[in-house]
């Protein structure tokens, strides 16, 4: 409560010992630290259990290349999300209210700063790998910037590049270990339309702030009824790389993972024929990150000994 009361007011008029506490949790919340958590454990296990299962473990996490991405992607996605709340912070104080306030704690100024710093560490760890990994992520830094300014406010190249920047932090560790087998390949396009069924239920979620804003999403432009029939679509796609990926025994105990999904999803489609409300939105929102969530933890499920092995081989 103490924070959206300090989110209320425009600038204290004395300075609280609290304030810099404050500040940095607003700013957690704009970033949102959760998500970039998530992504770094991802990359992480990505690298260990699918990008380069022949190596050992210690080999992997003391790879000074390795660590430098990850950096990099922390640094440029967390400004990533804040140019991202610059441009939105109209329309966030429609659909979140609350979260808002708590991110209006740090001033607009203060966020652009933090901006283009991130952006510069991000770059030059990418540059401590090579000329390439730095154009990489320079590349990317604009086409956030991109997406967050214009592509966004546009039905289908909103849709596809939220999806393919989400997906992008795993390109650069699969360019970085030429892992080119049909199983990543298989299992990038399951999260490919997993994000974009995110993206478009997160739309439903935000259409209010959307139309008052004039974002010509899917649902603005289309309607509730129609992008719940393409998100059912995308679901039933969904199928293909799950049946796929079950027929490869390297999965491991992972396969358990996909029937998990399937379960979840009749239980989605269900809900999502009756969602009418905000409140259901939000719920298959949070349903969706339920499923990448687990999903990035079951990666772990596809070689159950795979870390003792390493660790012993070490």
């Amino acid at each position: 409560m103490d924070l959206l009361k300090m989110a209320e007011e425009n600038t204290p008029k004395k300075p609280n010992k609290y304030s810099f506490i404050y500040k940095f949790l607003s700013l957690l919340s704009v970033v949102r630290g959760y998500n970039i958590a998530i992504i770094v454990l991802a990359q992480y296990l990505a690298a260990i259990f699918i990008f380069s299962p022949e190596k050992s473990l210690k080999e992997i996490l003391f790879n000074l290349d390795l660590y430098f991405i990850v950096l990099a992607t922390t640094c440029v996605i967390a400004a990533g999300y804040i140019i991202n709340n610059f441009y939105d912070s109209k329309k966030d104080k429609i659909n979140k209210p609350i979260k808002s306030r708590i991110d209006s704690i740090v001033g607009q100024r203060t966020k652009l700063n933090i901006y283009f710093l991130l952006n510069f560490v991000g770059v030059s760890f990418a540059s401590l790998i090579s000329w390439r990994a730095a154009l990489f992520f320079s590349v990317y830094i604009f086409l956030i910037w991109l997406y967050s300014h214009k592509l966004k406010k546009y039905p289908l190249t909103g849709l596809f590049s939220a999806a393919t920047l989400a997906i992008l932090p795993f390109f650069a560790i699969f360019i970085y270990y030429k892992n080119f087998s049909t199983i990543i390949f298989t299992h990038a396009a399951f999260l490919f339309l997993v994000l974009m069924i995110r993206e478009l239920t997160k739309d439903l979620e935000n259409i209010k702030g959307d139309i008052a804003q004039n974002y010509q999403t899917i649902p603005v432009k289309y309607g509730e009824y129609f992008t719940k029939l393409l998100i059912t679509i995308l679901v039933v796609f969904t199928l293909d790389p799950i049946y796929f990926l079950w027929k490869y025994p390297e999965i491991g105990l992972m396969k358990y993972y996909f029937y998990f999904v399937g379960i979840v999803f009749v239980l989605f489609l269900f809900l999502l024929r009756k969602a009418n409300t905000k409140k259901d939105y939000v719920i298959l929102h949070n349903i969706i990150k339920l499923i990448i969530v687990i999903g990035v933890m079951s990666l772990m499920l596809i070689d159950t000994s795979v870390i003792l092995q390493r660790i012993l081989n070490s």
